[in-house]
């Protein structure tokens, strides 16, 4: 054979594989690199080919998954690409009923390293009642899997993702740059256990918008390291609320600055917006934060600051929080709340939060009884109609 007769049998090859869309662009079709939309055949190894091939794309690419089911086990798309890179998923992937099978991996999909990337649409359920039956039966378990995880990403848009059934957190990002989330929709049972919604660490420039978390866990998860990260129109519930924390695992830990949570609604949630750390010396802080224009129905803490966090009761540290909490802001917040203790400041005996505002705040308690507040070492100013009375230190 000729070398230009092998060149046209090799530029062949190619297109069995892709579809030309533009002049400029590729679409590589999962189903083309041996994907089966049957939700039984092992697509995984298809849906890497497609991703290696559409990163290696001088041109902008997509990687397509089309309607129907795929079944794809733990895997890794790492970048960074060569060009821009849509991930298209019009279908749904699922993962394998066997929790077992992710082993020790911490993973079911991960974007390792990827920028200037987009995720839109299709369907993520991690199939996990089996994994969650376990964990409540005290068996041994693997230690679970996060079902969407983006570390070291720049430049990412995800949107109109639906994750269900997640083992762990449904979607998480670790050591990100600049990632806007919008109509996202994580759903889980409330009673699945450590089903976290969306989680965010040692990450900046984060938006999450439009979006609905329905979940066992925090709808919004706030680790160390958490700058710049805007949250607003999210509905709530059934889960634990947004939470700033835990705080103060280890000594040496990032602080969470410029932290923005507005015109959302909480429904059913066991908090409302939380600040948590434990009880024991740390680096850390909590500074510019934003509760604003909020709805609470039905929340068992609408308003909550806890210093001495320890969820089990169990071998509690027994130190004072070194977490310092300041500037934190809360305005205009509604609704009714569960319990008749609708505020709780309880921070640090030995860091009090300084610089807490509570401007126009409204919260009933559902029984027709006067909601309370409760606060220690908390500072601030309070402005407008406070309901229930404040009770910050001057």
């Amino acid at each position: 054979m000729t070398k230009t007769n092998i060149t046209l049998a090799l530029l062949f090859t190619l297109l069995t594989f892709i579809d030309v869309s533009t002049s400029s662009s590729v679409v590589f079709n999962v189903v083309s690199f041996g994907a089966k939309p049957d939700g039984v055949t092992d697509s995984t190894a298809a849906f890497l080919k497609a991703w290696q091939a559409a990163c290696v794309s001088a041109y902008s690419a997509t990687v397509m998954v089309p309607t129907g089911t795929f079944l794809v086990k733990g895997i890794t798309f790492t970048g960074p690409c060569k060009s821009k890179l849509k991930f298209q998923v019009a279908g749904t992937v699922v993962a394998p009923a066997d929790y077992w099978a992710f082993g020790n991996s911490g993973y079911w999909i991960l974007f390792n390293r990827v920028s200037k990337m987009s995720l839109v649409g299709g369907t993520f359920d991690a199939r996990a009642s089996g994994f969650w039956a376990c964990r409540k039966s005290g068996q041994n378990c693997p230690p679970g899997v996060r079902s969407i995880t983006f570390n070291g990403a720049k430049d990412v848009v995800i949107s109109g993702v639906k994750s269900m059934n997640s083992q762990m957190s449904h979607m998480t990002l670790k050591g990100c740059t600049n990632v806007a989330v919008r109509n996202i929709k994580l759903v889980a049972p409330g009673n699945s256990p450590n089903t976290d919604g969306f989680g965010v660490q040692s990450s900046t420039g984060i938006t999450l918008t439009g979006s609905t978390i329905q979940t066992g866990d925090d709808c919004v998860s706030i680790g160390p390291g958490s700058r710049n990260f805007l949250i607003s129109k999210l509905n709530c519930g059934p889960g634990h609320g947004v939470s700033i924390g835990s705080l103060a695992k280890t000594l040496n830990e990032d602080g969470v600055e410029n932290v923005t949570v507005s015109n959302s609604v909480f429904t059913g949630t066991t908090n409302g917006v939380r600040i948590k750390s434990w009880a024991r010396a740390s680096t850390g802080f909590v500074n510019k934060v934003f509760f604003q224009n909020l709805i609470m129905k039905n929340v068992q803490n609408p308003i909550i600051i806890d210093q001495n966090y320890c969820p089990t009761h169990q071998g509690c540290p027994t130190e004072h929080s070194g977490v310092k909490i300041s500037q934190v802001t809360y305005r205009n917040i509604q609704g009714t709340s569960a319990t008749q203790q609708a505020m709780n400041l309880a921070c640090s005996k030995t860091n009090p939060c300084t610089g807490i505002t509570l401007q126009d705040i409204k919260l009933t308690y559902n029984k027709g009884t006067p909601a309370t507040s409760y606060c220690f070492n908390a500072v601030g100013t309070s402005l407008g109609v406070i309901q229930p009375t404040s009770c910050l230190n001057r």
